[in-house]
């Protein structure tokens, strides 16, 4: 039997299709105007028995498909406990919200917290950044590790926060220097929830900012404990909703 998860996220679509457990199709879009078109163009040519939907756009794919929906904080819960047994804890930080979940011994969430609406210490604030500094996206993390300690960034709300960006730069302030800054305000956020919660080791890192390097180091820094970074961090919650879907 073939399983499908789909996870609509304010951002990306991740769609997962596991067999006997063992993943036979990943694929991921941009979620767009159109989450909806985005899917159909995803599962065109995929072939599965079962699907569950879930993330922020899950209700539209339960109007538009009837495709049964669970919580992106049950699909965490079940994904990262399926792809790593022990886990306890669960930090994701996605494109416009961030979550921390509290697994029990045997795997199951008992207790969460997600941010506001904000985009502050999000995938969304970041990408703002790196266009403040006139970074691509993808080296932020990379240039941030170059960054010496000096600077602070106060304001959590990304408008404030590229205002003092551009007040940075036009005191001279190294490009570099102030994406570290940057990652350690969103380093304190998510520690924060994390402390505010008692997350246990072992803590399982998703979402795409997972993909950061100075991200990771930052948070094992403060930490002071390795975390766990799947292979794929943006789709444990797709991989959690495909599991279940074998369960219905």
């Amino acid at each position: 039997m073939r399983q499908a998860g789909i996870d609509i996220g304010s951002r990306s679509i991740e769609l997962v299709v596991i067999e006997e457990g063992k993943v036979v199709v990943s694929k991921q879009a941009e979620s767009g105007f159109n989450p909806v078109e985005r899917v159909e163009e995803l599962i065109a040519d995929v072939s599965f028995d079962k699907v569950m939907a879930t993330g922020y756009g899950r209700a539209s794919l339960e109007i538009a498909f009837d495709y049964p929906t669970i919580t992106e904080i049950k699909a965490y819960g079940i994904g990262a406990a399926a792809l790593h047994p022990g886990v306890r804890g669960i930090l994701d930080i996605g494109g416009q919200d961030t979550k921390v979940i509290s697994l029990n011994e045997k795997g199951k969430v008992f207790k969460f917290e997600m941010n506001d609406k904000c985009a502050a210490g999000t995938g969304k604030f970041l990408e703002m950044m790196a266009t403040s500094l006139g970074y691509e996206q993808h080296t932020l993390g990379l240039e941030a590790l170059k960054g010496q300690e000096g600077i602070e960034i106060n304001s959590m709300c990304a408008v404030f926060a590229e205002s003092e960006v551009t007040s940075l730069l036009a005191k001279g302030c190294q490009r570099a220097d102030i994406a570290l800054a940057i990652h350690q305000s969103v380093c304190r956020r998510a520690v924060g929830m994390i402390k505010r919660q008692d997350l246990k080791a072992p803590i399982l890192f998703a979402g795409g900012v997972a993909n950061n390097s100075c991200m990771i180091h930052l948070l094992q820094q403060t930490l002071g404990e390795d975390l766990i970074i799947p292979e794929s961090p943006q789709f444990v919650g797709a991989y959690g909703a495909a599991v279940l879907a074998g369960l219905q």
